[in-house]
């Protein structure tokens, strides 16, 4: 089910109500059940992939609280081999098997190799990273194992957030599940706000923004190099307003239910290096990559080749997570080589501020270093975004060349830029001056009130309603 439908919106009034009318014992049968129906929604059979991969770690959590030793290690093993497995099938059986095709072709061996037409489950990596945080912080003894069935399927299928993040950890979540909550109008006030916030981001910026990349990133022979990169730019909009808007919509939906979920993002664009991005953009999969890989392989306790390697090889992965082909892999392997010169040329920045007298304009130092940053996450949006490798050739080569004209569609573009505006002007007041002036949390209720008037009157008139999926739907 989309949050920008008609069906979502039915939806969500109806189990609001019904949450709050109903008793409190029976709250977390009628969240499971809405979750199921909201799953549901997309492919119905698909649910019983979710209830095999519940079953299996629900009773593994017990079992690990129970057991120690090798038999403990064997238990970890089978969930995460359950749960990585059916991820693996869906998601990257073709991909390896083409790559195992390709290679016998090269050798003079034809393949017979089946391909899978299974269609991936939607929402896949982001539920089946949930659940193993679940089984690794009990493995680890930083949770207790959940005894009620029905509370951890919620954990894992709780509706806001399971088909696109933000990923949970099971002591942020499980312990709500478990509170008496009343209505609270300041909850739905601001949850409220938090979810005009996101659809604003998703309709009149980020669909706005796709009907015109979508046309130039589809036949990039066919574009001029000017067109592509004004797509190109554009695009760096359009999947921070997607995913950061399908994030605000969640966190906005389950804070209306009482419910606190983690921040997901923090104004990336304004990051002053690649690796303060990374800290600020899709924070919950950073940080769970950072705990449960980055970590454990020694991350910045081991000698600084290593360092290199370990940040290289989760940023690939990273990059594998997000989709089975070479693009992601290239694509998370170059923002790995970005945080590697930038450890390798940390001792120069500050040298080069002073000699260049940066220092003495803070102003003009942070705007290029926001700059440069964005620069550099935008060239690596091209393999993100790209149909296939070759297209991102073809794209970064005429970029490069800067050749043409800017492809005619001035009032989509004068509409992308309207929306591009108002978002930067919001955010960079909420980065530097959210301490002097306030609009949706004015104390001032005329002024709260007519900011999310002229929100909703911006969002009618400019924005796109033709059911348009979210982009992190595919991963």
């Amino acid at each position: 089910m989309l949050f920008n439908s008609i069906q979502f919106l039915i939806f969500f009034i109806t189990v609001v109500t019904a949450f709050y009318l109903t008793p409190f014992k029976w709250r977390w049968l009628l969240l499971l059940v809405a979750s199921c129906y909201f799953y549901m929604a997309y492919i119905p059979v698909y649910i019983l992939i979710l209830a095999f991969t519940i079953t299996i770690d629900y009773f593994v959590g017990i079992y690990l609280e129970r057991t120690k030793g090798r038999v403990k290690k064997l238990l970890l093993i089978v969930s995460i081999l359950s749960n990585i497995g059916i991820l693996g099938f869906y998601k990257y059986y073709n991909f390896i098997a083409g790559i195992i095709s390709a290679l016998l072709g090269h050798v003079g061996y034809r393949s017979n190799i089946p391909f899978s037409h299974f269609i991936l489950p939607i929402g896949l990596s982001f539920h089946t990273f949930q659940a193993l945080s679940y089984i690794i912080e009990v493995y680890r003894g930083n949770q207790k194992a959940e005894k009620h069935f029905g509370i951890y399927a919620l954990y894992v299928m709780f509706f806001p957030q399971m088909v696109a993040g933000p990923i949970e950890r099971p002591q942020n979540i499980i312990y709500q599940f478990y509170e008496r909550r009343k209505f609270d109008a300041g909850n739905v006030s601001s949850g409220l706000t938090l979810m005009l916030r996101g659809f604003f981001k998703k309709l009149v910026v980020a669909d706005r923004i796709a009907i015109y990349v979508n046309v130039v990133y589809k036949d990039p022979v066919g574009s001029d190099g000017k067109t592509i990169l004004v797509a190109t730019i554009l695009f760096a909009f359009q999947i921070y307003c997607d995913f950061s808007g399908y994030s605000d919509i969640a966190i906005g939906a389950a804070r209306v239910l009482g419910f606190k979920l983690v921040t997901n993002f923090n104004r990336p664009y304004l990051a002053r290096n690649v690796s303060e991005f990374w800290k600020r953009w899709h924070i919950s999969l950073t940080t769970w990559f950072r705990d449960y890989l980055y970590i454990p392989m020694g991350g910045n306790k081991v000698k600084l080749p290593m360092v290199y390697f370990n940040l290289f090889f989760v940023f690939t992965v990273s990059g594998l997570w997000h989709g089975a082909s070479w693009n992601f892999v290239i694509w998370g392997a170059l923002n790995g080589f970005y945080l590697i010169f930038l450890k390798l040329t940390k001792k120069f920045w500050p040298v080069f501020f002073r000699i260049t007298y940066l220092d003495k304009l803070p102003w003009l130092k942070i705007s290029l270093q926001i700059i440069v940053t964005t620069s550099f996450i935008t060239i690596s949006w091209v393999f993100f975004r790209a149909n296939n490798l070759s297209d991102a050739l073809i794209i970064l080569k005429k970029i490069v060349a800067f050749n043409g004209v800017v492809m005619r569609a001035e009032y989509q573009l004068f509409y992308c830029f309207i929306g591009i505006l108002i978002l930067l002007i919001y955010e960079v007041k909420t980065e530097y001056f959210n301490r002097k002036f306030s609009l949706f949390n004015s104390s001032n209720i005329f002024i709260r009130n007519l900011s999310l008037v002229l929100v909703v009157i911006t969002i009618v008139l400019l924005g796109v309603f033709d059911g348009g999926q979210f982009i992190y739907f595919q991963f």
